[in-house]
């Protein structure tokens, strides 16, 4: 038998559309009902690259003095695949000039094994298999009207998948940094950096983002992925509740590896019958 680490955490470069993937405490945090969907190229032109598909959904639960949500992951490379769902809680409270969220995620792991196409002349030669462990992740979440941060952590009890043939999987705990400021230059343009830390306690990745806004209607800019590349992002604001992004990775060095990915996200507020808190309704964050 062997042991191996599959792509635990996928990699997504609009992470800031995305922050429920990475910490649960974000669930609640605007006073809408949000679902967004993104689904990741990765290295295209070579065979058996990484798809990824990412859903998740939070909305704020004024009974439960928080929020929850619902965040599902489906990743293929080559003829392996993982599932990730992840149901989430955050308590919201107020402190100082925002809410401070305390978030807790659980939920299962799976990865599989498509026998069939290592072989496609005899499937039964490989057959097709697939097992599931129980995974939890926490996370704060802090933001104001303009300002965010959040601290997370992933596979908290770092996980070992036993698969049929005694291959191991071991999921490695995950850790995470999100940051951003919404700066408004003119009553027509704004700019939102923002930061995107991943680690492993072993390697990390960090994702230093700028986008400009233009009429609070369309986006544009880029991303510096330290030491792989950049990312150019762009995007608008369909309508009051549904927007639409797109994102390319351009691996330095390698035009052929290059990553696509697209982002569908809509949100609709919800009426409660009490005074609206500017905090809760960041105007891009």
């Amino acid at each position: 038998f062997g042991v191996s680490k599959a792509q635990q955490v996928p990699q997504f470069s609009q992470n800031m559309f995305n922050k429920l993937a990475n910490n649960p405490a974000t669930a609640g945090s605007s006073e809408s009902i949000n679902a967004t969907v993104l689904h990741r190229s990765q290295w295209m032109g070579f065979d058996g690259a990484p798809t990824t598909l990412n859903l998740s959904v939070d909305a704020p639960l004024e009974v439960l003095h928080g929020g929850v949500g619902l965040n599902i992951v489906s990743d293929a490379i080559a003829e392996y695949s993982n599932l990730g769902v992840q149901l989430s809680y955050a308590y919201q409270t107020d402190l100082g000039h925002g809410q401070l969220g305390i978030g807790a995620s659980a939920g299962m792991f799976q990865s599989g094994l498509e026998g069939g196409n290592l072989n496609s002349a005899e499937p039964e030669t490989f057959p097709t298999e697939s097992s599931s462990v129980p995974d939890f992740g926490a996370g704060l979440y802090y933001n104001t009207q303009d300002v965010y941060i959040g601290l997370s952590t992933l596979h908290i009890t770092e996980p070992t998948i036993e698969k049929d043939d005694g291959d191991i999987i071991n999921l490695s705990r995950h850790y995470f940094l999100l940051a951003g400021y919404y700066h408004e230059i003119n009553s027509l343009v704004s700019l939102n950096p923002s930061i995107y830390l991943k680690s492993d306690g072993s390697t990390s990745q960090l994702d230093i983002n700028t986008n400009i806004i233009y009429n609070n209607k369309m986006w544009g800019g880029v991303s510096y992925r330290l030491d792989e590349g950049i990312v150019l992002l762009t995007g608008m604001n369909i309508n009051d509740d549904l927007k639409f992004g797109i994102s390319y990775d351009v691996v330095l060095n390698k035009i052929q590896n290059n990553s696509i990915e697209f982002m569908l996200g809509y949100s609709f507020k919800v009426d409660y019958d009490r005074p609206v808190k500017s905090y809760k309704n960041p105007r891009y964050l």
